[in-house]
């Protein structure tokens, strides 16, 4: 902890007089690499002392409490455990985080015997963690303290502690908390990990707790969840005139004609660019022609129950790119259609 720091974190020679304006220097890519070269090194020095079995401990406690975890800490150390604890709950746990001032006005209440608060301090020695420790040990919540200087207050009075090894933090004056923080980090998410692989969260459920994320949408969302249906649809019979419908080819934004028969089943679509295409072949003969003559009579079609991102994948497959898909059922009833842009627009 009180070691001296490397050579190039050494700022003793910079400026340092009562000058209002500080003496820069540029940040060389030498500098730069040296940088992270050393907090490798540090963190390095955290893997290589860290004690499984203090953190096999912690884990299945966490694993097997029947209450909530609580995550609690001062300073940049509770954005550490606040972090934890967000991604615990993203991963279908019980967990919270109390703000020490708030838990001695009323918050602690939310304790209980059957929880576990857990709290962060590089130091151990935190005001209000040690002020915390009797309220919370009263309503008989079981304390876990991860602390990095041996021997220190906080790990005396709780009822576990993680030791999370620290050499020194990479802030060439060993103050600011830019290696402890990262370790605590580094610990506390891949706990997390190892309790997800415990319970055998499956992605579905991960996907379920992310329903506005891409994540989320890509697990969630069926083709019927995204597809325009009924009167969105452009539709037309096979004997209609191309040029009578212009209006529903382009008025939809779909950019095509669903051709359905008498019992709404589908034959066919036709495009704008099938559209394009028979302009400049038939020319004027394409006031004659209806649409069930030039349409695509084997278009690529997709199930409503479908993941919707499985429609994007068969859009985008061989032998060429499309914009849209039929939805059609088992007996290839026309019920709605899923297009590219919808898609991007759901998210997906």
């Amino acid at each position: 902890m009180g070691s001296l720091p490397p050579s190039h974190l050494d700022f003793s020679s910079a400026n340092h007089g009562n000058d209002d304006h500080h003496h820069h220097q540029e940040i060389s890519k030498d500098n730069l690499l040296s940088l992270f070269k050393s907090q490798q090194d540090l963190l390095n020095h955290f893997f290589k002392h860290l004690d499984l079995s203090q953190t096999l401990s912690f884990s299945r406690l966490l694993l097997s409490t029947s209450g909530t975890v609580f995550f609690t800490g001062v300073g940049k150390s509770a954005f550490v455990a606040n972090k934890i604890s967000q991604t615990l709950v993203s991963l279908s746990f019980r967990s919270s985080f109390l703000s020490p001032l708030d838990a001695l006005h009323g918050d602690i209440g939310a304790l209980s015997s059957r929880d576990v608060l857990v709290l962060f301090s590089k130091s151990g020695s935190t005001e209000e963690l040690l002020r915390l420790v009797p309220c919370a040990k009263a309503r008989g919540t079981f304390l876990v303290s991860l602390t990095s200087v041996p021997g220190n207050p906080l790990a005396g009075v709780c009822d576990m502690n993680v030791h999370l090894p620290l050499q020194r933090e990479l802030c060439p004056f060993n103050l600011a908390p830019v290696t402890s923080t990262a370790i605590q980090m580094v610990f506390g998410d891949t706990i997390a990990v190892a309790l997800m692989a415990a319970r055998n969260l499956t992605k579905e459920e991960y996907g379920a707790n992310h329903p506005a994320g891409r994540i989320g949408k890509s697990l969630i969302f069926k083709v019927k969840d995204v597809m325009k249906k009924k009167e969105e649809l452009p539709v037309c019979k096979e004997g209609d005139l191309i040029m009578d419908q212009l209006v529903e080819l382009t008025s939809k934004g779909c950019g095509c004609l669903l051709v359905v028969d008498e019992d709404h089943c589908l034959i066919g679509t036709f495009t704008d660019g099938d559209l394009r295409r028979t302009l400049k072949a038939s020319g004027e003969a394409i006031f004659k022609l209806s649409v069930g003559e030039m349409c695509n009579r084997n278009p690529r079609t997709i199930g409503p129950e479908t993941m919707a991102v499985e429609a994007m994948k068969k859009m985008e497959s061989p032998p060429s790119p499309v914009q849209f898909l039929p939805v059609v059922d088992e007996d290839n009833t026309l019920i709605g259609i899923v297009t590219l842009h919808g898609l991007v627009s759901a998210g997906l």
